[in-house]
């Protein structure tokens, strides 16, 4: 299942500008810092964020619920990374890899865990943390 596209640019000018007050450090939740690839521009997405490992380093993974046509998606691909800012502390996050949600399911840890498992979206990002 994806979202619809028409809910994606609601967020963008709606919902994201306030969630960016609490999103860096509520539970499940997240702010990823990126780069404009094109414009140079810095960005701050609210994102839901699960915790992962990545063969024995720790990561993050985040459910694609717009599908992976996403900007900040392309922007942290074409950079390499990005910074996580979770529960108040910022974090450096590499090595974007998209995957189906069943690939992603293994490496995620936590309590959330659960959550991310019953979650009806299909694809997922995991990056490690730099």
């Amino acid at each position: 299942m994806q979202l619809p596209q028409w809910l994606a640019r609601f967020n963008r000018h709606v919902t994201n500008p306030v969630q960016r007050l609490w999103a860096g450090w509520a539970p499940t939740m997240g702010i990823l810092e990126h780069v404009g690839r094109r414009s140079g521009r810095r960005y701050r997405t609210p994102l839901t964020v699960f915790s992962a490992s990545v063969d024995g380093h720790d990561a993050v993974a985040i459910l694609l619920t717009y599908g992976p046509d996403r900007d900040w998606l392309k922007n942290i691909t074409a950079a390499g990374g990005g910074t996580m800012r979770r529960y108040g502390r910022s974090f450096s996050v590499v090595d974007p890899q998209v995957m189906t949600k069943a690939q992603a399911k293994p490496a995620i840890r936590g309590l959330m865990r659960p959550l991310f498992a019953v979650l009806p979206f299909e694809q997922a990002v995991v990056l490690r943390r730099g």
